[in-house]
């Protein structure tokens, strides 16, 4: 018997195959585009995701039939919600969580939470409930923004739901979502484990609309006969509620106790680390710090992340476009030649990250990125590791602020796409100061998924179990002395670009939209 993790995300979906043992049997990814149908709208095209979903299952399942499928479970991407029937009909596009929609109702959510003019009291009430403060990349300001915009496809739709819950309804399931991800919305009660009815009514949205809620690692059905056919399954493999994909990364690298946190190098970097009590709302808030359950029952989590694969992808796409097709037609990946490129030691190039809005503590979404240093000799491998070294830069700002949450990292899981790269990950290490730990399978998001799985369907007792059966570790990267030392001073000119330019980027940022 096998377990299958699905791992949906914001630009490409992945399907793997596990032996209940750890080993990977298949597994096969596709990349699809983030629709920009105005200037400030990003969106998915769940028709198109869905197919390509569904794709990436009957692949793998396809090469490993000698071993069956026993149980699945699916991570994704959070915040963004898909309109369902009933029948299992898809209504309409996914908004993403950076689109500017729904920034118009902040305001009046607010004034709806403030018991007094004290914007304070207005966040640290949110946080007691949901774990977050109120900003508009979370599914509720998206929600309203179809509600009073788009009021028939409001009224037509059954469900919206989060893509861990769509997909697992569009294979069988019931309609439930795991904690993890209904925490995105900002109408979860953390602490009650289900949708604030106060939040909700506060916001004039329906509970109707929104599925039922679970922890990770609930059966919640199993793949209906038809799509099994279709998808080449065995009949009755059991779909069990899986996890926001920062929680099933952790899971699948084995991040399940305190003192370690993912470095999860994907479309965002998310360092998301591990503690057991939450802590207190104003500590939190000032550092832009979220409270979100863990996959792992009795755990939460927190998030600090900025754009990081994308504007990978943005260089790719932008700098190596014919190299990167001719590539992909040849079958290979054309990000191993560009990362050759870059130079030894740190870039002379400062990049402020700023390529759209940006994660913790500032949410800032009025600016717009900077490459500072440029000069005819600057080469294309400079301003990839320039950029390497921008998102890190800003996560390391959030890092070092965390000491009096009582949140501790001695040391990071590196997991995704862009830990595959021995360059990229020994940067990260360097600038941050502290050891970093690839695992053999980096895909932990499919890992993850599977594993959860397991523990759904009673292969595994726990997480504990869970993890020791199936994770593997591969190297260290400790960081380099000499080079942290050199980091310590380009880090020192990097936080001087935002306090210096951030008017004047305001304005160049306002005239593009």
């Amino acid at each position: 018997m096998s377990l299958l993790g699905i791992d949906v995300g914001t630009t490409g979906c992945k399907a793997a195959v596990f032996s209940v043992e750890g080993h990977l049997l298949a597994s096969t990814y596709a990349e699809y585009d983030i629709k920009r149908p105005k200037p400030g709208w990003a969106e998915l095209d769940a028709l198109e995701v869905w197919a390509l979903v569904k794709q990436t299952i009957s692949q793998v399942v396809s090469r490993s039939a000698s071993d069956p499928v026993r149980a699945l479970a699916v991570s994704s991407l959070g915040e963004a919600m898909v309109p369902v029937t009933g029948d299992r009909q898809i209504l309409g596009h996914s908004i993403l969580n950076f689109d500017v929609r729904g920034e118009e109702y902040l305001e009046s959510l607010n004034s709806a939470l403030r018991p007094a003019q004290d914007m304070t009291l207005t966040n640290e009430r949110l946080y007691r409930i949901n774990g977050n403060t109120p900003g508009n990349h979370y599914g509720l300001t998206k929600l309203k923004w179809i509600q009073e915009h788009q009021p028939d496809l409001y009224e037509r739709t059954h469900k919206f739901l989060l893509w861990g819950s769509f997909v697992s309804f569009m294979l069988g399931a019931e309609p439930v979502v795991d904690y993890s991800l209904a925490n995105r919305t900002l109408f979860f009660d953390i602490d009650r484990e289900a949708w604030s009815e106060e939040i909700l009514e506060l916001a004039g949205l329906d509970r109707s609309k929104l599925p039922d809620t679970a922890p990770s690692g609930a059966v919640i059905g199993t793949v209906s006969d038809p799509m099994a056919g279709e998808l080449g399954l065995p009949s009755n493999v059991s779909i069990v509620t899986g996890a926001h994909d920062q929680c099933a990364n952790a899971v699948g690298c084995g991040v399940i106790k305190e003192g370690h946190a993912v470095y999860g190098m994907g479309t965002f970097i998310c360092i998301t680390p591990v503690f057991s009590k939450r802590r207190e709302p104003a500590v939190m808030i000032e550092r832009g710090l979220n409270t979100e359950h863990h996959a792992v029952p009795g755990k939460y989590v927190s998030f600090i992340y900025n754009q990081g694969g994308s504007m990978a992808k943005w260089f790719r796409d932008t700098f190596a476009a014919a190299e990167h097709r001719q590539a992909k037609e040849a079958g290979r990946d054309v990000y191993p030649d560009l990362f050759a490129e870059i130079p030894v030691g740190p870039s002379s190039i400062t990049v402020l990250p700023h390529f759209t809005s940006t994660g913790p503590p500032a949410f800032i979404s009025d600016s717009c990125g900077v490459m500072a240093g440029l000069q005819l000799e600057t080469s294309r491998g400079d301003i990839l590791k320039g950029i390497l070294e921008g998102t890190t830069f800003y996560l390391k700002e959030c890092v070092e602020s965390l000491p009096p949450t009582g949140i501790e990292i001695a040391g990071f899981r590196a997991v995704g796409g862009g830990s595959k790269s021995d360059a990229w990950i020994q940067l990260c290490a360097d600038i941050l100061g502290r050891p970093f730990v690839r695992p053999k399978i980096t895909e932990a998001g499919a890992l993850g998924a599977a594993i959860i799985a397991g523990i759904g369907d009673g292969v595994f007792s726990s997480f504990e179990a869970g993890v020791e059966a199936m994770v593997r570790l591969e190297r260290t990267f400790e960081p380099d002395p000499q080079q942290w030392k050199l980091y310590q001073s380009r880090f020192e000119t990097y936080r001087q670009m935002w306090p210096l330019m951030k008017d004047y980027l305001r304005d160049i940022a306002s005239g593009q939209r």
